[in-house]
């Protein structure tokens, strides 16, 4: 599951999920979740280190003071940018649908043979190890 999660961009992911019959609104919501918790991060990691540039950790009053005012800036900025994908979308004249240009996939058979053959051996060596221990 590691392997497939570190090797797989969720960005070519979702959009396969709609061929595979999950529905087009939840693969769209999760696609737009996906993208703007990112930006939601870097905008708190911004917001942070601009409070800290400010000696706003120097004291726990001021720690909090600041934890406050970083939960309230990143709910405006989040909702403004949300306002923002929305009014985009809107113009560009959005139907229901995000429309995603997906690469084709080519499957690699050797190392779809590697994996497999790497997953019988952990398997084979897992059953004779366990059997081995008392």
């Amino acid at each position: 599951m590691l392997l497939f999660a570190f090797t797989t961009p969720m960005s070519d992911l979702l959009p396969r999920l709609v061929r595979a019959g999950v529905p087009a609104p939840v693969v769209d919501v999760a696609l737009v979740t996906y993208r703007m918790s990112f930006l939601l991060l870097d905008s708190v990691r911004r917001i942070r280190d601009a409070q800290a540039a400010r000696l706003g950790h120097t004291s726990r009053a001021a720690t909090w003071r600041s934890l406050a005012g970083l939960g309230a800036t990143a709910f405006v900025r989040a909702f403004d940018h949300a306002t923002r994908l929305q009014a985009g979308l809107a113009g560009r004249g959005y139907d229901g649908t995000l429309r995603v240009l997906v690469p084709e996939a080519r499957i690699s058979v050797r190392f779809t043979a590697a994996s497999c053959a790497l997953l019988a051996a952990v398997a084979a060596l897992t059953l004779v190890l366990e059997r081995a221990l008392p």
